[in-house]
């Protein structure tokens, strides 16, 4: 494998210092053809996305694929304007010059994408790439390999290797991949591999992006909307069963308002989703260590909602759980599934 990844980037590196990706109508044809390509497999990606998530058709267009469409037609439409030279001011010591900022590709770029949105956060990024003149390697997650499969067949209908190409694979793949000396690494992930991959990355300074998780609260306040807020909370909480990077962690409430709260979060939740149990729509954690993981983590003396899950199935349904403190285990860690806890405060 690690001879194969090497023949392959040098093949990429070859390809951009051979100037095949520079010209703008070039990278428009690309962008194009992997346009058509995501069209051609549709049906395909939806059914991978049901297979590796249990996404729903809907789940899966909004979420996933209506968001690789806007993005490329996003970077048809501005490519041209985005890769202008730019007048920039002339420092008084270069006065007789003319200064201007001119946006250049970086060479080969690694992605390396997770499991929760597998299509969109490997084309997405694969697709600025593009545009940006770059040619590009995914590596795609080992836990979503229905995808995996389906990204790979798409990109290998629209681009030549020497462009893009998509290497599968576990650990061990990743590990052959940092060892290469990439010209741009974008991952998105944990944050404890995201350590990792800077670490390795600065040994050679390759510059990174890393959109990582994080423990974010979402506060309610004493004169929040509160049928507003549920709304909205439920929405980003349970949307692909909580496996989303940006999904409100946890609740902060003012206590003034936390019974009325309460009780529309609870109306709202079952407004949004009704009997999970029989909701087809309703999808699935990603694997059984993750399931468990989050079992675990259900203090049922807390549940004021939900709690059940079918491990046949890998689905935990929507739960709430209140009067939580920040000593608990479930807010030691980021939950990234659907325990939506709820901590009172006096003053915030």
């Amino acid at each position: 494998m690690t001879n194969e990844i090497h023949s392959v980037i040098t093949k990429q590196k070859q390809y951009f210092n051979d100037g095949h990706t520079l010209a703008i109508d070039s990278r428009i044809a690309q962008l194009k053809g992997l346009k058509n390509a995501i069209d051609q497999f549709e049906h395909e990606i939806y059914t991978a996305l049901y297979l590796d998530l249990g996404k729903s058709p809907n789940e899966a267009y909004f979420s996933e694929i209506a968001m690789v469409k806007s993005e490329i037609n996003y970077m048809l439409k501005h490519i041209r304007r985005l890769s202008k030279d730019r007048r920039v001011h002339t420092p008084i010591a270069q006065f007789c010059a003319r200064s201007f900022y001119r946006p250049s590709p970086y060479g080969t770029v690694l992605i390396i994408s997770p499991w929760n949105y597998p299509f969109m956060l490997a084309m997405d990024p694969l697709i600025d790439a593009l545009a940006s003149g770059n040619t590009a390697i995914i590596k795609p997650s080992e836990f979503a390999p229905c995808t995996a499969e389906i990204i790979d067949k798409i990109c290998t209908a629209a681009c030549p290797q020497e462009l893009v190409a998509v290497i599968k694979g576990g650990i061990a793949t990743s590990k052959s991949l940092l060892k290469e000396s990439f010209d741009y690494i974008f991952f998105t992930g944990s944050h404890r591999v995201g350590k990792e991959i800077m670490r390795q990355a600065a040994d050679r300074l390759i510059p990174v992006t890393l959109e990582l998780g994080g423990k974010s609260p979402v506060i309610v306040t004493e004169d929040a909307k509160l049928s507003l807020s549920a709304k909205r909370i439920v929405f980003g909480k349970f949307l692909n069963a909580g496996q989303t990077c940006v999904a409100p962690d946890y609740i902060l409430v003012d206590r003034k308002i936390h019974d009325a709260f309460l009780k529309k979060l609870i109306e709202e939740t079952i407004d949004q989703y009704g009997d999970a149990a029989v909701n087809d729509d309703y999808g699935k954690i990603v694997n059984e260590q993750h399931f468990n993981r989050l079992a675990g983590l259900i203090d049922r003396d807390k549940v004021v909602f939900g709690g059940e899950f079918d491990i046949r199935n890998l689905k935990i349904f929507p739960t709430i759980i209140d009067n939580v403190d920040f000593a608990d285990p479930l807010m030691q860690e980021e939950i990234f599934g659907p325990i939506l806890p709820i901590v009172i405060y006096d003053d915030l």
